[in-house]
C-alpha cells in the first residue's frame, strides 16, 4: 500500500515529477508532468511497477498531477498513449478520462519492399540531411515546422509547438545524444523556402527498425504530392544508407486520411491502435 507520494523538483517547476513509496520506502510508480509556463494543456506520463497495479498507486499519482495542472491555471492534462486493450486502456478508463485520439502504428518490410515509382514534381527538388539541420537551411526549416500545427488531433486539447533554429538543434542533439541518427527529407519550392518536410530516426547501428517521427506539408504546397514523394525518396535514401534496417515503424491518428492513405500506398501494415485519453480539469 502506498504510505506517500514524493515530489521528485522543486515547486514552481515546469516538468513536475512524483514517486510513489510505499511504507518500506520501496518505489511503486512515478508521474511526470510537462507544464511550460505558457501552456494551458500539461502532458502526462504516469507508470506504475506492474506488481503494483490495480491497487491505487495510480489513482493517486493521478491526483497529485490534476491538483498541480489546477493550481497552475491549465485547462486540460493529456495522458500518455496507451495501447488498446492495455492495463493502462482499462486504467484510463476507470480513472474517469475521456478518449480524446485513436493512432494506427504500421510498419514497412524493408526486405519486401520493391520500391515505388515516383515522378518529380515541377517547381521543387528534394534535399537529404542527417542529424542538425545545415546552417543554409536552419530558419526556412523552422518556418516549415508549422506544416505540423493543424495536423488531426480530434477532441484532444493539443497545442502545437513553437519552433526555432535553436529547438531544431536542441531535437537533433538530443536524438543524437541517444545514440541514434535522425535523417531528414524536404522538399524545397523555387523560393528556396522549405515547403514539406519528412524524418525518421535509426538506431546508431543501422539495425532494428527506424521510427518515423513526422511529415508536414505548409497549407499553400498541398495537393502536389509532396507527401508521398518525400516519402518514397527518403525509404529509398534510408535503404541504401542503412542496408541492414529491417522496417520503419510510422503512427498516425485515424482521421488523418490523407496521411494514412500515403503510408497504406507506399506497404505500410498496421500493427496495432494506441489512445490517447484526456482530463478535463476546472478553471
Amino acid at each position: 500500500m502506498t504510505s506517500r507520494i514524493v515530489s521528485l523538483v522543486e515547486p514552481g517547476s515546469d516538468f513536475p515529477a512524483w514517486i510513489a513509496e510505499g511504507g518500506d520506502g520501496r518505489p511503486l510508480g512515478t508521474a511526470f508532468l510537462r507544464a511550460p509556463a505558457s501552456a494551458k494543456t500539461g502532458e502526462l506520463r504516469i507508470n506504475v511497477h506492474p506488481a503494483e497495479r490495480r491497487s491505487g498507486v495510480g489513482t493517486r499519482l493521478l491526483n497529485e498531477a490534476i491538483a498541480a495542472g489546477t493550481a497552475r491555471g491549465l485547462t486540460a492534462l493529456l495522458g500518455d498513449v496507451v495501447t488498446e486493450g492495455s492495463e493502462g486502456d482499462a486504467f484510463c478508463v476507470a480513472a474517469g478520462l475521456r478518449r480524446v485520439l485513436a493512432l494506427t502504428y504500421t510498419r514497412l518490410d524493408l526486405a519486401s519492399w520493391t520500391g515505388v515509382s515516383e515522378p518529380e514534381r515541377g517547381g521543387y527538388r528534394l534535399i537529404h540531411w542527417e542529424g542538425t539541420v545545415p546552417d543554409e537551411l536552419a530558419e526556412t526549416a523552422a518556418r516549415s515546422r508549422k506544416a505540423m500545427d493543424d495536423m488531426p488531433m480530434d477532441d484532444a486539447a493539443w497545442e502545437p509547438d513553437e519552433w526555432d533554429v535553436p529547438r531544431l538543434h536542441m531535437i537533433a542533439e538530443a536524438v543524437a545524444k541517444r545514440g541514434e541518427i535522425l535523417l531528414t527529407t524536404a522538399a524545397i519550392g523555387a523560393d528556396g523556402e522549405i515547403a514539406g518536410f519528412t524524418e525518421v530516426v535509426v538506431a546508431g547501428d543501422g539495425g532494428g527498425d527506424g521510427q518515423h517521427y513526422g511529415t508536414g506539408v505548409l497549407p499553400e504546397h498541398r495537393g502536389r504530392g509532396l507527401a508521398r514523394w518525400m516519402k518514397t525518396e527518403q525509404i529509398t535514401h534510408v535503404r541504401g544508407r542503412f542496408p541492414d534496417l529491417a522496417g520503419l515503424l510510422a503512427d498516425t491518428a485515424d482521421s488523418n486520411t490523407a496521411m494514412r492513405r500515403v503510408n497504406d500506398s507506399l506497404g505500410y501494415v498496421p500493427t496495432h491502435r494506441s489512445l490517447l485519453y484526456q482530463a478535463d480539469l476546472a478553471g
